[in-house]
């Protein structure tokens, strides 16, 4: 079997753009990875950046289910004895609202070089507004 190597010069690359607004936030996040990835392509290959762009906004409005608002952790160590700073989703959502739809795609990603790269095709703005108006991304329906 011959491995498939497709040339970076004959991919298109499109920009996607998915509202997170009252969508339950693992939801969001699989449809993000899965994009960014390349999954959704027929040239899909797993050691390539075949994905596109996405766009997620209204990220801090993203809905989690049960008591995860409360129960949820997020945890940090400063490496220093007794440096553990535990910190719940909605305290969280709070100080950096972007930062759990980040963490969760970021979890979902390759651990790797390759997975550092789609990272940076990411991004996650807590309100309705963005930057990326000119590239006119495509709307994704969940």
């Amino acid at each position: 079997m011959k491995t498939i190597f497709v040339k970076q010069q004959s991919m298109e690359k499109k920009w996607y753009l998915i509202d997170a607004e009252g969508k339950n936030l693992g939801r969001v996040a699989v449809a993000a990875a899965r994009i960014l990835r390349g999954k959704n392509k027929p040239e899909y290959v797993p050691h390539q950046d075949m994905g596109d762009y996405v766009i997620i906004i209204n990220a801090a409005k993203a809905s989690v289910s049960g008591n995860k608002m409360t129960d949820k952790k997020y945890y940090r160590h400063s490496m220093f004895p007794g440096g553990l700073t535990t910190e719940s989703y909605g305290e969280l959502i709070e100080r950096k609202p972007t930062f759990p739809m980040e963490h969760a795609i970021k979890g979902m990603l390759p651990h790797g070089a390759l997975g550092r790269t789609l990272f940076t095709h990411l991004h996650v703005y807590a309100g309705a507004e963005h930057l990326q108006m000119a590239q006119k991304p495509i709307v994704v329906e969940l």
